[in-house]
């Protein structure tokens, strides 16, 4: 009976949750505040290639992305993924090199506590690099322990001829370039890295194309760039920004793909609620944020989130496993005294019951029967997955 009073209680709240939305945006900004959000400052000319480097890392369309930059100075822009209340990556647009006298100051002193990488972004056969390599040395000689790559971009613009495929395997790697039928981007490029070289960075050269330009793959050089990233940045980005289909292939279908970075910045967010712990408030902001995932899901699938759909995923799942996987010994402290718990615990707690709903609505809208055991079998593997996967940003990014 206990047990079936505290699902009851569980469920209100997902449906109607007790804080306001203000307060709980509030608490979820301070959370961020404290722990302050990885940031990739990409600094090039324009059409250089930096939306498309951020289209490829995140999976967002480049409506999405031209909407979400938002103005921080005079002449950069931040891109909060997914979205700004919850966002667990951050990117910084320099949008004033290549104008007349762009002094980097203003935006170095922005990114003082937020650049946590600084991507130089040039196209392959542009050597007209003055202002940026200017603002790169001042930004260096301001910050020398930055972790720093140049991504040569739009690498088919020196192809011998519009016909010309991709060379596989990858021949961009190291210092010397192992491709002998690209004779002018081989120069082109060596000769970028050569003025770029004193800043220790590392290089990488990639072709990020739309699928009309007929390149494949579109994303040529991708897991370069991501194995850079995660070398300079190794808070396990990568998994964090792509759903992977080994995670689930029930449930891979193209709303929980659209769902999923909600999922994670959602159960960062409310690990991150965890460890800043306000005694009586704590346990109501996570099942809050809980809460406004499983209405963000909904949304996604075009359904009203409802008492019936929560309430079969929150009893399936069961109030004794959701507080045997908090930590929680006795779970008269859970509701009301809202007791503190791990921040990893509680993100792939969110992980996994985000994850589950996504499966719940996926079978649901195929005609398929879902049974109490399948959710909860559902459930108990994303929680692992989530574990796994949010591990590194609680442990070397928290």
């Amino acid at each position: 009976m206990f047990d079936k009073v505290i699902n009851n209680e569980w469920i209100d709240q997902f449906l109607t949750p007790k804080l306001p939305d203000d307060i709980l945006h509030e608490r979820l900004h301070q959370s961020l505040q404290q722990s302050p959000i990885p940031a990739i400052w990409l600094l090039g000319k324009t059409q250089s290639g930096k939306s498309s480097i951020v289209h490829a890392l995140t999976g967002s369309s480049y409506a999405e992305i031209g909407q979400g930059f938002r103005p921080c100075t005079r002449q950069s822009a931040s891109y909060d993924f997914p979205d700004a209340e919850t966002a667990f990556v951050r990117f910084i647009d320099t949008r004033g090199l290549g104008e007349a006298a762009y002094d980097p100051a203003e935006d170095i002193a922005y990114c003082m506590n937020q650049a946590h990488l600084l991507m130089v972004v040039i196209k392959a056969m542009d050597h007209e690099l003055d202002s940026v390599f200017t603002a790169t040395k001042a930004i260096r000689d301001t910050h020398p322990e930055w972790p720093m790559i140049v991504v040569q971009t739009c690498l088919h613009e020196g192809y011998p001829n519009k016909s010309m495929a991709h060379i596989d395997p990858y021949p961009f790697t190291g210092e010397e370039i192992s491709n002998r039928r690209h004779v002018d981007l081989n120069r082109s490029l060596m000769v970028q890295r050569q003025m770029f070289k004193e800043f220790k960075a590392e290089f990488v050269a990639v072709d990020l194309t739309q699928a009309e330009d007929d390149y494949q793959p579109i994303h040529y050089g991708l897991e370069h760039l991501w194995s850079a990233i995660e070398s300079a940045l190794p808070l396990g980005l990568q998994q964090l920004l792509k759903q992977n289909p080994q995670h689930s292939s029930e449930i891979n279908d193209e709303c929980a793909q659209h769902a999923y970075p909600h999922v994670v910045s959602y159960a960062i967010s409310s690990g991150l609620l965890a460890l800043t712990p306000m005694p009586g408030v704590s346990l109501s902001l996570v099942i809050a944020t809980q809460a406004k995932l499983f209405h963000s899901i909904a949304s996604i699938y075009g359904v009203a989130l409802t008492k019936r759909s929560v309430s079969e995923v929150i009893s399936a799942v069961g109030m004794g496993g959701l507080a045997a996987s908090l930590g929680v010994r006795e779970l008269g402290k859970i509701i009301p005294s809202g007791s503190v718990v791990a921040g990893l615990s509680t993100a792939a707690i969110t992980y996994a019951l985000g994850m589950t709903l996504c499966y719940y609505y996926g079978q649901s809208q195929q005609g398929h029967v879902v049974t109490a055991e399948m959710i909860k079998a559902n459930y108990e593997a994303q929680l692992m997955q989530g574990r796994e996967l949010l591990k590194q940003r609680f442990t070397k990014g928290g």
